[in-house]
């Protein structure tokens, strides 16, 4: 059974290697279910070139590979750093129970993360927005959603 402490140590191991390894930022995850680690992950932004390669999302890739389901229900995440407006969209996708972390998005922001004026961004509409977010209609919307109601063998999330 694995410890708070512990899981933070494995957290920031990730972090460290991230850092130490040039693989991306200094951010580490790790998430337990049933009190056993069942995905970790470090920042990979820079070396996969990939911006959703954030800790976080890679302990959730990582974890449902390992389960083998897309559904982390009852699973508890440990990261270094309060996780960004993408991770956050990742956990609450993921039914992750609860969420340890140590340093916030402001001490992030200290040191060159900023992911503050996200948050800012989701409170506007979205024709205030930085990035120009424009609805258009199209005829086949309909059409694909009304496929995907009537799917029987779909499977919900």
């Amino acid at each position: 059974m694995e410890t708070t402490e512990t899981s933070f140590n494995e957290a920031f191991d990730q972090a460290f290697n991230s850092v130490r390894n040039n693989i991306g930022g200094p951010f580490g995850a790790v998430i337990l279910m049933d009190g056993k680690i069942i995905g970790k992950g470090g920042n990979q932004v820079s070396s996969q070139n990939d911006p959703t390669a954030h800790a976080e999302i890679v302990a959730i890739r990582d974890a449902c590979k390992n389960i083998s389901n897309f559904d982390l229900s009852g699973a508890v995440l440990y990261t270094t750093c309060e996780p960004c407006p993408m991770c956050l969209s990742a956990i609450y996708w993921a039914n992750i129970q609860s969420v340890y972390y140590v340093a916030t998005r402001h001490q992030a922001e200290a040191i060159g993360f900023k992911d503050n004026h996200i948050y800012e961004e989701l409170d506007l509409h979205p024709s205030k927005r930085r990035i120009a977010f424009m609805q258009v209609d199209h005829p086949k919307s309909a059409e694909l959603f009304r496929e995907w109601t009537e799917k029987t063998d779909k499977i919900s999330y």
